[in-house]
């Protein structure tokens, strides 16, 4: 739990950099290729292929490949048409999709419960931020859904590869960031613009610092954390980015909050992932 806790707040500054920094100024594919392609070297002393199955390799890549490659393209594109409110936003659908996700790969029962207290966790969320959405809703609303469930699919899918198909966790996320980076180089390699890559030192040392240590090290404490906790606490917990994200650009950058709904609705987020531990699935693991 303290895992998922530790990310969120490290997490919570990469909005703001990428939203003010990055988005518009350097291409976003290049954006991702870098992002991806440190967190990969970060974990390459760790790979492994002996005596792992080639269709166990290909299935941890294939969800590194889906949280973080798809993902992060499609959240690169969405930074275009939106602020970092907004696109925060946007994701507060991701715990329903996380536990739907895992019910239906796992064989599992749709549990109700698990619904419940994720469903109060993305009220605490729109509460938040239920004013002030731009003309570009409807586009910046699609793109940032279709990455919500792409990082679903691969986070649900790596909890699930863990359970079913253990293996080192640290090798494992070797070959995670290798699917990420395969699609990355891929994205880039059909449409990157060579004209727009960085021009200052600010905006290298922001890519360095979310391949190194926003994705190389934080998505590596997010899925161990992931697989330490039930379902329904990783959805809920996955919306704390919200009023934490929101915190940070608020401050950094001095924008006035609507205070009321941002107390009110970080309240009800803290309030969701209580209930669910309380009272839906007290002491559970999956």
């Amino acid at each position: 739990m303290w895992l998922l806790v530790i990310t969120t707040i490290l997490w919570a500054f990469s909005f703001s950099l990428i939203g003010e920094y990055l988005a518009g100024h350097v291409d976003s594919w290049f954006s991702v290729l870098m992002r991806v392609g440190l967190a990969a070297l970060v974990f390459l002393p760790f790979l492994r292929w002996r005596n792992i199955k080639l269709k166990v390799i290909l299935l941890y890549m294939a969800v590194g490949a889906c949280q973080l490659g798809i993902m992060y393209l499609l959240s690169f594109r969405a930074f275009m048409y939106l602020t970092v409110a907004e696109f925060l936003l946007f994701t507060v659908l991701t715990p329903l999709y996380i536990t739907l996700i895992y019910d239906l790969i796992s064989g599992h029962r749709l549990r109700w419960s698990y619904l419940f207290s994720a469903l109060l966790a993305v009220l605490g969320a729109a509460i938040i931020r239920y004013h002030q959405v731009s003309e570009h809703f409807w586009w910046g609303l699609l793109l940032v859904q279709a990455a919500n469930i792409s990082f679903a699919i691969g986070m649900v899918g790596y909890k699930r590869l863990m359970e079913v198909h253990p293996i080192p966790q640290h090798t494992a996320f070797s070959w995670f960031y290798l699917g990420a980076l395969a699609i990355a180089a891929i994205a880039w390699c059909l449409w990157g613009n060579p004209n727009q890559l960085p021009t200052t030192n600010l905006q290298w040392g922001i890519l360095v610092w979310l391949g190194v240590v926003a994705s190389g090290l934080g998505y590596f404490m997010w899925n161990y954390g992931a697989t330490q906790v039930d379902a329904g606490t990783l959805g809920i917990m996955n919306n704390m980015h919200v009023p934490a994200g929101l915190l940070v650009n608020f401050a950094v950058w001095h924008q006035q909050p609507h205070w009321a709904s941002f107390l009110i609705g970080g309240a009800v987020i803290v309030a969701s992932l209580w209930v669910h531990r309380r009272w839906v699935a007290p002491g559970s693991a999956v």
